[in-house]
């Protein structure tokens, strides 16, 4: 049987930059410059939770977030990492990455809701743009 391409969920591919994959997931950037928020989205066509994914892909999700976990960490200098799976907007699976800072627009509450989305500017993305690089040092990720 054919397996049809990875259709990305609309939400996503409208509210967020694709960066590149790893050999599972799909890495996004949310273009809201108020955090350094990043989604994982394994590239797996009708999948809504983790335990829907075979246990290969399960075990391969979990590494890939803890090492971009890692990353985002060690990369943004995070007070902590917000790692959250909710799937009530936007069904397809899909776990988000979010460096917070005791200083951010929602700490310590959730960022959900707490501002509108700030687009990243041109200046934005140049300072970004040498931390992203950084992705490349990652086990498996390919960037676009």
């Amino acid at each position: 049987m054919e397996q049809k391409p990875f259709q990305l969920a609309a939400e996503l591919a409208r509210d967020c930059i694709h960066l590149g994959d790893f050999p599972l997931c799909r890495v996004l950037m949310m273009n809201d410059a108020h955090y350094p928020w990043f989604i994982l989205v394994p590239r797996r066509n009708g999948i809504r939770e983790a335990f829907e994914l075979d246990e290969s892909d399960q075990l391969l999700l979990h590494k890939e977030s803890i090492a971009f976990s890692a990353w985002l960490s060690s990369t943004f200098g995070a007070d902590k990492i917000n790692v959250a799976a909710l799937g009530n907007m936007v069904p397809q699976l899909h776990l988000h990455h979010i460096a917070r800072f005791k200083n951010d627009a929602a700490w310590p509450g959730p960022v959900w809701g707490a501002k509108p989305a700030q687009p990243f500017t041109r200046e934005d993305a140049e300072g970004l743009a040498g931390k992203l690089s950084l992705l490349a040092r990652l086990p498996g990720f390919v960037a676009i």
